[in-house]
């Protein structure tokens, strides 16, 4: 097994080779790959034209534009070369904003678990961009990336001895159950507490928040293998994705279960609510719609039954999709602790958009089912019943 040493020689190999040596020192084996666009010659393990030709329109589209096409394409060819290959124990970069662009996508596309370490210019900004949903580790440079000096040199030093220290120490084995994967927010909580009360005993229960990465984060361990099942009680990442809020998962939401057709439990958790920033944040076309300030920093927006039949459509196509076993509960007396009755959300019309649309889209097989069931999501009966459906299909 290797450590990649990933970058543009071209511009950072002096860098790249410190970082390999004491790699090496420390006692790893390393390969050293190019992935410069100026299409200079390489004293690398691995040169560019190399991992150019795994671009699946060939070498030639790398080379062939300008320098921001260029860094584009030759992170498809990065990531493409990086499947191709069996021996990644870990993986390593140093680099500007377009160096860490072009690195991050293919690291992003390796399993949850594989050391990952981007030393970068623009770590202390906003990294989602380059780590997104992964455990991707960034660290900040700070001085640039440009030649050797007392900075530069404990700062990659130091990442250079982390990626060994990974590479080389297993992580304790604790005992074998499992894994699945749950989905929760502030206002699903005791659902989603109830249920890992119930199945903890048998699985390995993975909570993710859904603000938009969590979302994301669960869905790239279904992608990797590294969960049995879903249940996916909150949905809310669709509001934001089709609203317009701040914690979108994006349009792949479900489109993992959709590729490996592992057992689903979901409902339709918070989807009684669209996330925005502060209040002063909210976009003008809401100005005039119900709200409720949960912080000074988060401010939540009671979707309409316009908004609710939309989601409905949007999943129901995702579950027609889903050839496993699959389960979707619908909570008919509220998708949240705000929309159950007295509480500021509480609009049983609304809600009843969304469950008629789901009822008349959804196909119903004996794998696709809807249940419907007169509770709130957080109600004990509505918890016990998700643990009984997901133990019937796990």
């Amino acid at each position: 097994m290797t450590i990649y040493v990933v970058g543009t020689c071209d511009t950072k190999g002096l860098e790249l080779r410190y970082i390999r040596d004491l790699i090496e020192r420390a006692g790893a084996s390393t390969l050293l790959i190019d992935v410069g666009t100026l299409g200079e010659a390489s004293e690398a393990d691995v040169n560019p034209q190399i991992v150019a030709k795994h671009h699946p329109h060939g070498e030639a589209v790398v080379f062939r534009g300008d320098r921001a096409d260029a860094v584009t394409q030759m992170s498809i060819a990065l990531e493409h070369f990086m499947g191709s290959r069996t021996d990644i124990e870990g993986i390593i970069s140093a680099g500007g904003s377009g160096g860490t662009a072009l690195v991050t996508h293919a690291m992003r596309t390796l399993p949850v678990g594989t050391p990952k370490v981007m030393v970068s210019t623009v770590a202390s900004g906003n990294v989602e961009p380059y780590v997104g949903p992964n455990d991707i580790c960034m660290m900040y440079s700070i001085t640039d990336i440009q030649g050797l000096n007392r900075i530069s040199r404990k700062v990659l030093g130091n990442a250079a001895h982390a990626i060994a220290g990974m590479a080389k120490s297993s992580v304790p084995e604790v005992e074998s159950k499992p894994a699945i994967g749950l989905s929760m927010f502030g206002v699903t909580t005791p659902c989603i507490q109830a249920v890992v009360k119930d199945l903890e005993t048998d699985f390995d229960c993975l909570v993710f928040h859904a603000t938009g990465t969590g979302g994301q984060s669960m869905e790239k361990l279904v992608d990797s293998g590294l969960v049995k099942g879903l249940v996916d009680a909150t949905t809310t990442e669709v509001c934001d994705l089709l609203m317009g809020g701040v914690f979108s998962a994006g349009e792949d939401r479900l489109g993992s279960i959709i590729r490996t057709q592992l057992p689903y439990v979901g409902s339709c958790g918070a989807l009684d609510m669209v996330n925005f920033g502060a209040r002063e944040t909210v976009p003008e076309k809401y100005k005039e719609r119900q709200f409720h300030v949960h912080n000074s920093n988060v401010t939540l927006m009671r979707t309409t039954a316009e908004e609710n039949k939309h989601m409905g459509e949007w999943l129901a196509k995702k579950l027609n999709q889903m050839q496993g076993e699959v389960r979707f509960l619908l909570p008919l007396r509220g998708v949240s602790s705000l929309s159950s009755q007295g509480q500021e959300f509480y609009n049983p019309e609304a809600d009843a958009a969304l469950f008629e649309v789901l009822e008349q889209n959804v196909i119903q097989t004996e794998k696709r089912k809807l249940i419907k069931l007169k509770h709130n999501i957080n109600d004990p009966e509505f918890s016990t019943e998700l643990v009984k459906q997901f133990q019937a299909i796990i």
